[in-house]
């Protein structure tokens, strides 16, 4: 029976990682877009131009008004991906996976037609369109992630894997962009990938659950083309039954523990309200905002670094997103070394007698602190206005940026109750669109009081980014203490 499957979960594995790479995350190649749009003379009705500056391209170029309307526009679709994570997840949960994904690929094609058939004239309706996008795109890692179901101990691995997929789906603007210096309008290229909604649904229904994936997996779990062979009720029971045995397994300490001793989970205002999950908020929105802010302002920084040399800009648009492109490659190195770290310390615990699930929380303290070290490194080297270092600035952007939602969701699942792991996952991610809705202003500001002068607001952000390692550091104290022979006495 699981040889005979085999080949159906591969071919979803690839499909899915497929369809995270080429269009879950496309809003962050939005760099390459803005240029495109720029090309296309979008929003060129804001710029008032001297006498001077008429008939002069680089003027163009320096418009105030329509750099920050581009900014806007990303600023709201990158609020509303991760704010709207909270309520899509629900929708998840509750609808189960095809009403969810069929939701999604409704959104996703609306936007992508909206762009197709979007001019200079109606260029306001990116304000309608990219939220779309983004909200279509989250929906489709989502749903994904559970795939990672299906493979048992390289779990970790696969989820990291989709979340770089989703990272490197930026290059998809790059190719739009490179496709439309060739001659193929932006029209034609959001029109094929409108069409590719065939695929999704045809995906949706062959190679996807109607429900949930669950874990741990029963023996003789069957889904989409095979799911009429599935005995439902039979799996509900032999799930929970290795459900309860792997969480005794993985979470009790070696010493056995009475009922006395075990721990309630808590209610999910009291997890809410805890020290743990306000650092890890501060921790994720603060590197999350540098991310956004670099992205959505990139154009701009690079038409400033390059004196609005048109052909060196779109280089180094290139070479941003070509290196988004390597989120894919990156991000399960952190999967690797959370499983492999997590192994080793709950060896530990059996030996010591430590508590097994304070353990398992340790194994992700380094990826946090190489998180924040990462970073760090991105906005030293985003702050200082050299155009060559910007490709060592695109690097360290990738690699971190491909390393913190892996982070994020590691983290939540092993720092709380799994039955709050759905509802504390959407409200970190909606506090942090919050944070995130500061890059406009944080725009407005260098644009205007600070006369395009960035350095005081990178260096603002580099000091809060020095927050961020106080978050692994506490972590890291509080798994000590639990796992001393006083707590666990």
């Amino acid at each position: 029976m699981q040889g005979r499957s085999l080949p159906f979960r591969v071919a979803t594995l690839v499909t899915g990682l497929l369809e995270c790479l080429g269009f879950a995350g496309v809003l962050f190649g939005w760099t390459s877009l803005v240029f495109v749009f720029k090309k296309q003379h979008y929003f060129e009705e804001l710029c008032e131009l001297d006498a001077g500056s008429l008939g002069n391209a680089t003027g163009l170029d320096e418009c105030r008004a329509r750099d920050e309307r581009f900014s806007l526009i990303f600023t709201l679709a990158s609020f509303t991906i991760n704010f709207m994570t909270f309520p899509t997840g629900y929708i998840f949960d509750r609808f189960k996976t095809t009403v969810a994904r069929l939701i999604a690929i409704f959104l996703y094609t609306s936007a992508t037609l909206t762009i197709a058939f979007t001019s200079a004239d109606s260029a306001v309706l990116l304000f309608l369109a990219m939220p779309m996008l983004a909200v279509g795109g989250i929906q489709f890692l989502i749903t994904n992630l559970q795939i990672g179901n299906l493979f048992g101990k390289h779990r970790s691995t696969i989820i990291t894997m989709y979340n770089g997929a989703f990272d490197s789906s930026s290059a998809v603007f790059l190719i739009i962009k490179l496709l439309y210096e060739q001659g193929v309008t932006i029209k034609a290229s959001f029109l094929f990938i409108s069409v590719c909604s065939a695929w999704h649904v045809g995906r949706t229904l062959l190679l996807m659950p109607r429900g949930h994936i669950p874990y741990p997996l029963p023996a003789n779990y069957r889904y989409g083309l095979c799911s009429r062979d599935s005995p439902p009720e039979e799996d509900k029971k032999v799930a929970e039954s290795e459900k309860l045995e792997l969480q005794s397994k993985e979470f009790l300490s070696p010493k056995k523990e009475t009922p006395g001793q075990q721990q309630a989970p808590g209610s999910f205002w009291s997890h809410t309200f805890s020290r743990r999950f306000a650092w890890h908020v501060v921790w994720l929105s603060v590197i999350q905002l540098w991310h956004y802010l670099f992205i959505g302002t990139l154009n701009s920084l690079l038409n400033n670094l390059a004196s609005r040399d048109s052909a060196l800009v779109s280089t180094y648009t290139n070479a941003f997103a070509v290196t988004q492109f390597f989120g894919v490659l990156c991000a399960p190195w952190n999967g690797l070394l959370m499983d492999r770290l997590k192994h080793k310390y709950q060896e530990e615990a059996k030996r010591t007698g430590a508590v097994a699930k304070a353990a398992a929380l340790r194994s992700v303290v380094p990826s946090l602190t190489l998180t924040s070290l990462l970073s760090l490194g991105f906005a030293v080297c985003a702050s200082i206005p050299v155009l060559p270092l910007q490709y060592a600035t695109f690097i360290l952007q990738v690699v971190s940026r491909s390393f913190l939602y892996g982070c994020n969701a590691a983290f939540l699942t092993l720092a709380f109750p799994s039955e709050h792991f759905g509802k504390l996952f959407g409200l970190v991610m909606a506090l942090s669109a919050v944070v995130s809705l500061l890059q406009f202003p944080l725009f407005t500001l260098i644009k205007g009081p600070l006369q395009n002068d960035p350095l005081y607001v990178n260096l603002m952000l580099v000091l809060l980014t020095l927050l961020t390692f106080i978050h692994p550091f506490l972590v890291n104290r509080e798994c000590q203490r639990k796992e001393s022979p006083r707590e666990v006495a």
